[in-house]
């Protein structure tokens, strides 16, 4: 039967005071249960995929310096825009 059809033959049951549609259920997006960290209010998320490997070398070269992981992704941002000509602009985030 057609999807058509269904809802016609649905519709003029109601008409008729036949079974009543169901009325559907309002759809409610999820609410995030973690406020936004004020650390991170006007910035913005920067991510890309790679192999599980340079994840593991990122974090042990963090903790082996003494800082996170973001630090060393700003610092090699910046090294970066410096290679290319636009400036240092990633660091203190």
């Amino acid at each position: 039967m057609a999807k058509g059809n269904t809802l016609q033959a649905m519709l003029d049951r109601a008409k008729t005071g036949g079974d009543t549609p169901a009325t559907p259920t309002p759809i409610v997006a999820p609410t995030s249960s973690k406020p936004a960290q004020a650390g991170r209010q006007g910035t913005k998320l920067i991510g890309g995929h790679f192999a599980p490997e340079v994840s593991t070398q990122l974090r042990i070269l963090a903790a082996e310096e003494g800082t996170t992981v973001q630090s060393l992704l700003g610092e090699a941002l910046d090294d970066l825009f410096v290679k290319k000509g636009k400036g240092r602009v990633a660091r203190g985030v």
